[in-house]
């Protein structure tokens, strides 16, 4: 074989290589690709993902709960994300200035100042609760949400002028999910009576406002907590470290205090404290 057949021989290879490459020439059968589930499309990285890419809260990309689990998140304030083991996603006291990164299922609402109340909630929310009724009377919530059900326990609040007493213009949230009852005491501004104490029940965690001014004060907060006599507090709604530290040095000699190096917790029946204990989450 001659020198320019081999070229001619080896010229041909190549085209044929490059015909098969960009689908020209001779007809052929292209293999249908092996179907995806969705949520592979979803999470393909980089230049391989269709569309733009998609920014997921921190909330949504953590582990899945175990049945007996819930996973509690403190957003600021007195918002928490309450997330269930079947994903509810509750957010307590729902405003227009600090929210969770994704729409909850549930929220609920105090109206004493508008950091507690959102008069444009999201239309995804399924249920919204706030805790007082235009009428005046006790809210009185009792709604079930899959493996969650959130009621709710009228309080007073002091009005605006701070000399009288709006009835029943607060709620005590308890949610009940996974086994644990947690209370939300929202803007508190008295102690409880027995009645309300017995409607309350037997609750595992409590979220505790620690500012001593504009709800209770530090020593009526105290009362409470002592009557609650949950194994588990978390303090909400405090403007500075020191407002915060005052009221856990006011503790110190009777509870147990842990700072969280992280916003959100895992709790369980099983990993409740032996010991009453202040767990105090990051975030404000």
């Amino acid at each position: 074989m001659t020198p320019v057949s081999r070229l001619l021989i080896m010229l041909a290879a190549v085209a044929g290589l490059m015909l098969a490459a960009t689908g020209h020439g001779v007809a052929q059968s292209t293999p249908t690709p092996p179907a995806s589930k969705p949520e592979m499309i979803a999470s393909c990285p980089g230049l391989i993902s269709s569309g733009p890419r998609r920014v997921i809260p921190a909330a949504v990309r953590q582990a899945a709960l175990a049945s007996d689990q819930v996973r509690l998140t403190y957003v600021g304030h007195s918002t928490f994300l309450i997330e269930s083991p079947q994903l509810v996603r509750i957010a307590t006291d729902y405003n227009d200035y600090v929210r969770p990164l994704i729409v909850p299922d549930i929220v609920t609402m105090n109206k004493a100042h508008s950091t507690h109340y959102s008069l444009s909630p999201d239309p995804g929310i399924k249920l919204v609760l706030r805790g007082w009724s235009d009428d005046g009377k006790p809210a009185a919530h009792d709604q079930t949400l899959r493996d969650v059900r959130v009621r709710s326990v009228a309080t007073n609040i002091r009005t605006w002028d701070g000399d009288g007493t709006e009835r029943h213009g607060n709620s005590i949230f308890i949610f009940e999910a996974a086994a644990l009852c947690i209370a939300h005491l929202g803007h508190l501004h008295h102690t409880l009576t027995q009645q309300q104490l017995n409607e309350i029940g037997r609750v595992d965690v409590v979220l505790v406002p620690v500012d001593g001014t504009y709800t209770l004060d530090v020593e009526g907060m105290l009362e409470v907590i002592q009557a609650l006599k949950a194994p588990l507090m978390i303090p909400m709604h405090y403007f500075s470290s020191y407002t915060l530290n005052r009221f856990l040095d006011r503790v110190r000699s009777d509870y147990d205090v842990e700072l969280a190096d992280t916003p959100s917790v895992v709790l369980s029946k099983a990993s409740l404290p032996a010991k009453p204990k202040f767990l105090v989450l990051p975030g404000h």
